[in-house]
């Protein structure tokens, strides 16, 4: 039997992560400096490990992992779409801006998950997460 609430916050985490893979991808085809996408594509490949990763947790607690980003997608379309349109600076702080609120998302709703889903989010998801908002707020200072 899944726990309800372990499952919608999961998916709610999912739904963060597919939404930052769609923003690297987007934003990484504005980025000149090789050394920048190169950087910026491993962050994306972490998201895309945490994609699956979850996925495959919901799938062990008995739910259905979501299968698209929903409103979080939405909003970093808009925002990443203004990025474009101001260039290579506006879209990393545009990452940056969403490696910020990943991590609050994780931060604020760790602790709707219980026993094993908890373990999951606190020993795995939050440390890579806090990984790649480090990473994107190097990267940023390297612009100034």
């Amino acid at each position: 039997m899944a726990n309800t609430t372990d499952v919608e916050t999961l998916n709610s985490f999912l739904r963060g992560e597919i939404s930052a893979v769609e923003t690297y991808r987007k934003a990484i085809g504005h980025v000149s400096d090789d050394r920048i996408r190169s950087q910026l594509e491993d962050c994306m490949h972490d998201h895309e490990q945490r994609v699956e990763a979850i996925r495959v947790r919901v799938e062990k607690l008995g739910g259905k992992p979501v299968e698209g980003s929903g409103l979080w997608g939405t909003f970093a379309k808009l925002v990443q779409g203004g990025a474009d349109l101001l260039g290579e600076k506006s879209a990393i702080q545009a990452l940056e801006e969403g490696e910020d609120h990943g991590l609050a998302d994780y931060q604020r709703d760790m602790d709707k998950t219980h026993g094993e889903a908890r373990r999951f989010v606190r020993m795995e998801l939050l440390p890579a997460q806090k990984r790649t908002h480090e990473r994107m707020s190097r990267i940023k200072k390297t612009l100034h």
